[in-house]
């Protein structure tokens, strides 16, 4: 398993647990990496992926529900629902990222940690999503720096 798929996974993992725990976030972070072995990298990148997403988690949860035709939000499963505000966040605030990537990780994840149906509800979702954004779907913005939208 890569690095980053790893680090997309742990912070769906840690988001999980914080729709259910909402804990001061250094707190929550520091003991949930007590219980994990994982590179340097690897956790920085899912720290970014968990700190994005707290930061603009009205704005994801926002997009998600706008695609997700008859979902409320509150009533979908916890796993892909943490699993498309991961990728969601990675397709919008995250140019560096192509959003086939973004969808591609977020399908095998929910697959993993849910199930084949979760995964294609999740691609659904995301694929929706990603037809309506201005940029290309199969790469990164040239140029672009994390954390900054647009090119």
């Amino acid at each position: 398993m890569g690095g980053r798929h790893e680090a997309r996974e742990c912070a769906v993992q840690f988001l999980f647990q914080r729709d259910f725990n909402p804990d001061e976030l250094d707190v929550a972070l520091a003991d949930f990496w007590q219980e994990r072995k994982m590179g340097q990298k690897a956790r920085e990148f899912a720290e970014e992926l968990i700190c994005g997403v707290e930061k603009f988690r009205k704005e994801l949860d926002g997009q998600i529900a706008k695609y997700a035709e008859h979902w409320d939000i509150k009533r979908m499963g916890a796993v892909d629902r943490n699993v498309m505000r991961v990728a969601m966040y990675e397709m919008i605030h995250r140019p560096d990222i192509p959003p086939v990537v973004s969808i591609n990780e977020a399908v095998e994840i929910a697959k993993d940690l849910s199930g084949a149906e979760s995964g294609r509800f999740v691609n659904g979702i995301l694929d929706k999503a990603s037809k309506e954004m201005d940029r290309p779907s199969r790469a990164a913005v040239m140029g672009a720096k994390p954390g900054h939208a647009g090119g």
